[in-house]
């Protein structure tokens, strides 16, 4: 991923993801359902992903916050590359269940691939939209 789509301060939204994934589709373990990731103790959203049957069975069994890659097609338990993983608490599920709510705690640091400016971890909303002209973006934790 680009620099300007982590780090820059215009909003460029990307309205076609879910109609990829679902042109994507070729087996029933591509089938995906959105979930939401909350901060135990913040409340926080701290990221939103995808889940298939066979990422929300391990991540039950496991009680760490394991996902699908739509952009990969795979398993990814994150964190396990940068050691910042999650205890899943509690599953929620939305009333239509089509979506998720995993509520975690971080066994180190926060969730996000990109780092501010001391190294650190960051959540993933880590940028607030200026809805006065809905394009420009300010970082919240550079």
């Amino acid at each position: 991923m680009s620099s300007e789509l982590e780090e820059g301060n215009r909003l460029t939204l990307d309205f076609t993801k879910i109609s990829k994934v679902a042109a994507n589709i070729r087996e029933e373990k591509d089938h995906v359902i959105p979930v939401a990731v909350q901060h135990a103790d913040t409340k926080e959203v701290i990221l939103l992903a995808y889940t298939n049957r066979q990422a929300m069975e391990l991540t039950f069994k496991t009680r760490t916050l394991t996902l699908w890659s739509t952009s990969r097609n795979v398993l990814w338990e994150k964190g396990k590359t940068s050691g910042e993983t999650f205890e899943v608490l509690e599953t929620r599920v939305n009333c239509e269940q089509n979506s998720l709510v995993y509520i975690v705690r971080p066994r180190r640091g926060n969730i996000c691939h990109t780092k501010n400016r001391d190294g650190h971890p960051r959540n993933c909303y880590y940028r607030s939209v200026n809805m006065d002209d809905g394009v420009t973006l300010t970082n919240l934790d550079p």
